[in-house]
């Protein structure tokens, strides 16, 4: 009997050190990197269509059955050409509501090692299929924690999170625009920062920063100013932590992941002076037309072709602005609810697959013309997931399968599952005629 236990044990060490071999011996990406005002693929022009797919890492490291329908995921999206996600390294907190739990950071400087592992193991496997990943390091907002929970930590009271009755959205820009007047808040982002840049990935043995899988660090999701007065601070700030992601890794890219000039009082020319850095390597910006109040969803049909139309103008602006600077530009964030705003996987993307179509020509476009938008990624990936509906608000609870819309929002609203075929063909196509579209 003692002998079977010893073979099986045997047997279960072997097959660990295989799965370990495999991952240590994978083939290295093409780098990312940025030459002549292009983004580049090794030596080709890099032009995408990729995803939002913050939750990845926690589908890692929360059991067999999150990595299964990880691996799952990522097959799906590299049979339809999609090899970049724009991933949160962040989370933290996690004590309330509406914010991502369970919470990488869990306290200033403590890490919950299961989501590290995550992480790394997420990290691997993107390896494995020569996938890239756009990771940011904290959140504006509250649903991941964020600046607003390094301010909560460091004394200055409780996070006014706007989905309760007590509190507004003017109650919580007034808590979060402290941030960059706290120089502990802003000292404990840095050494966050810090502490992933110089992690070695436990799967692959291989330090982040000498990694080809990570196409850009991004600051964080989208950084902002929250009166005319903050420029300055804002500036500095932003600076001072591309200095030091430059410093301790000089071979990936460095993005902000700022909104554009919506963030900025709609001041392009703010928008320019703010990211006036020879170190941030390209540009970004995000379009949420409900949240702008751009779009109607009572009136559909009228509305989505006025919101075109808004969209599409914004964007150019922000093209413009890449040109005038010499740098490629990419679209990290857009969406738009499911019609009829339903939360249901199996119900109508039609406006959505409009809309979106609109977008991926613009990409279509650049590419003919060598332009400077580069990218796409749309939020979000949500997988073979179905949102459990409880209530109209749809809000996600622990237990409860992720999507791609965060803990405060109803899910299944603005997620691209893997059932809606429309929208993926749309992806599929869009990325095989960019990548073979003469410039």
């Amino acid at each position: 009997m003692r002998t079977k236990v010893y073979f099986f044990l045997i047997i279960a060490i072997l097959i660990s050190s295989c799965k370990s071999i495999s991952f240590k011996n994978l083939e290295q990406p093409e780098l990312i990197n940025v030459k002549n005002g292009k983004i580049y693929k090794g030596n080709k022009p890099y032009y995408y269509v990729g995803t939002n797919y913050w939750y990845g890492p926690l589908l890692a490291s929360q059991n067999s059955k999150g990595r299964k329908r990880l691996r799952k995921e990522l097959d799906y999206l590299i049979a339809n050409g999609v090899d970049n996600l724009r991933v949160l390294i962040g989370a933290d907190g996690g004590t309330n509501d509406y914010t991502v739990r369970p919470a990488l950071q869990y306290a200033p400087g403590k890490y919950n090692d299961t989501l590290l592992d995550g992480l790394d193991y997420f990290m691997a496997e993107l390896r494995k299929r020569k996938m890239y990943a756009i990771l940011y390091f904290t959140n504006t907002w509250e649903w991941s924690g964020g600046m607003s929970q390094y301010l909560n930590w460091n004394g200055y009271g409780e996070i006014p999170i706007p989905n309760l009755p007590q509190y507004s959205w003017s109650d919580y820009v007034t808590y979060i625009k402290q941030f960059y007047s706290c120089e502990n808040c802003m000292k404990q982002l840095e050494e966050h920062v810090k502490f992933i840049m110089k992690r070695t990935n436990r799967y692959t043995g291989i330090k982040y920063t000498e990694d080809n899988t990570v196409m850009s660090w991004q600051v964080a999701n989208e950084p902002r100013i929250f009166s005319d007065t903050q420029e300055e601070l804002f500036t500095e700030w932003l600076n001072n932590i591309v200095e030091i992601i430059d410093s301790l890794d000089s071979k990936h890219l460095i993005s902000t992941g700022a909104e554009g000039s919506i963030g900025f009082f709609l001041d392009m020319e703010r928008f320019k002076r703010t990211h006036d850095n020879p170190k941030i390597d390209y540009l970004t910006t995000h379009v949420w037309p409900k949240n702008w109040n751009w779009y109607n969803e009572k009136e559909e049909g009228k509305s989505l072709e006025e919101t075109k139309i808004k969209v599409k103008e914004y964007l150019q602006n922000h093209i413009d602005l890449a040109k005038k600077v010499d740098k490629p530009i990419v679209f990290s964030e857009f969406g738009l609810p499911r019609d009829g705003e339903c939360l249901s996987s199996k119900s109508s993307t039609k406006n959505r697959d409009n809309y979106y179509k609109m977008i991926f020509s613009m990409l279509e476009e650049n590419k003919v013309k060598g332009g400077k938008l580069q990218g796409l990624n749309f939020w979000g990936f949500g997988g073979f997931s179905e949102p459990i509906i409880r209530t109209s608000e749809g809000k996600w609870l622990p237990g409860d399968e992720l999507t791609s819309d965060p803990p405060q929002e109803p899910q299944g609203l603005n997620s691209v599952f893997a059932t809606d075929l429309s929208t993926m063909q749309l992806v599929r196509e869009t990325n095989i005629k960019v990548d073979n579209l003469q410039n």
